[in-house]
């Protein structure tokens, strides 16, 4: 569809995605609040006993884990590991080691598995969900569990993934105090979003231009750093609402390998595109080589694109850039006329896989 024709929306969009990538910056901030305040926490005592954190998730309720990782490394002063999987590594044992079960809908099996494990092997547990078999299993353990309020697509909710955990590890006094700085980042968010919106023209709308871009092309992201998984988001964000197939890739390890699959098929590099993701608070030697592997990606005849975060500091960065990629494919859906909220090839491989 013409992207300049937003009264259309609605008819290819009845479940109103638009809307939830509108509201992320508010998202962000309500869960931010929410964690804060919520009373089923941690003693003082058991706080104190945890020497490493493991977050346990699959998807849309796994990123949000992945960014704070990646956010928190330069200052957390414990280690924090991501898995995405059913069995616990051996060494998650003990009330040393804090598991925190991330689950949108509390069904997840990968995740519930996980979370069984924590509990047989007398691990600390946090659980973050909308309610289903994950808080029940908290209820009936005695487990810390904080339920938030989203009835759309896990996909739509990395606002309370990150935010929630986020205001997890301050109260933890794992961090420093982020209050100020996550809400400069809602601001950027905020201030972003006056360009990107459905009434804004092609012709002032980046997203629109990118997205008109990226039809009928195969997608990499490149991040580096802190915007590898910013490169994953948009990856899954591709997948899930434009239908589209796209992957990532992380720097400096891309230059490791991947450059030396540009040779052939010729006919794919041709229908290519490669978008690199780039910050001011990319590490110097990194935003080198983005530079230099944009070039070699042009010199085989692939397409490339910068895309610049916005904003002062890190998490401003993050956050721009992440809600760039959400309207962006939003409009590349739209573009190929197609429905951004519905997920049937997911639903019916989780159906197969019930069965």
């Amino acid at each position: 569809m013409n992207l300049d024709q937003s009264e259309l929306y609605p008819k290819i969009d009845p479940q109103n995605m638009l809307a939830e990538i509108d509201g992320l910056p508010d998202q962000l901030l309500a869960a931010w609040e929410q964690g804060l305040v919520e009373a089923d926490f941690f003693s003082a005592e058991q706080s104190a006993a945890f020497q490493r954190i493991l977050i346990t998730g699959m998807g849309g309720s796994a990123i949000g884990a992945d960014l704070v990782t990646a956010y928190v490394a330069p200052f957390c002063r414990l280690p924090i590991f991501v898995s995405r999987d059913y069995d616990l590594p051996a060494w998650a044992r003990g009330a040393e080691t804090l598991v925190i079960a991330c689950s949108h809908s509390g069904n997840t099996e990968e995740t519930l598995s996980a979370t069984q494990q924590a509990l047989e092997r007398g691990c600390g547990l946090l659980a973050l969900c909308t309610g289903g078999k994950l808080a029940a299993l908290a209820a009936e353990n005695h487990f810390s569990a904080w339920k938030f309020v989203h009835a759309g697509q896990p996909r739509a909710a990395v606002g309370f993934s990150f935010g929630l955990l986020l205001a997890a590890l301050q109260r933890l006094g794992l961090i420093p105090d982020q209050n100020s700085a996550l809400r400069a980042a809602v601001v950027a968010m905020q201030t972003q979003k006056i360009s990107l919106m459905s009434g804004v023209p092609v012709s002032q709308n980046p997203a629109k231009r990118m997205a008109g871009q990226l039809v009928g092309r195969g997608i990499t992201f490149f991040g580096a750093g802190l915007h590898a998984p910013i490169a994953r988001r948009w990856k899954g964000q591709m997948n899930e609402i434009a239908k589209a197939l796209a992957q990532f890739e992380a720097l400096p390890e891309a230059n490791h390998n991947t450059l030396q699959g540009l040779n052939v098929p010729e006919e794919v590099l041709s229908r290519s595109i490669a978008l690199f993701l780039r910050a001011p608070s990319d590490h110097p030697r990194n935003r080198l080589r983005i530079e230099l592997t944009r070039q070699a990606f042009m010199l085989e005849g692939v397409n490339t694109d910068f895309l610049d975060a916005h904003g002062e500091t890190r998490l401003e960065h993050l956050w721009t850039l992440l809600h760039f990629g959400d309207y962006l494919a939003y409009y590349l859906a739209l573009a190929y006329d197609i429905d951004p909220t519905p997920i049937p090839a997911l639903q019916n491989f989780k159906a197969s896989m019930s069965r």
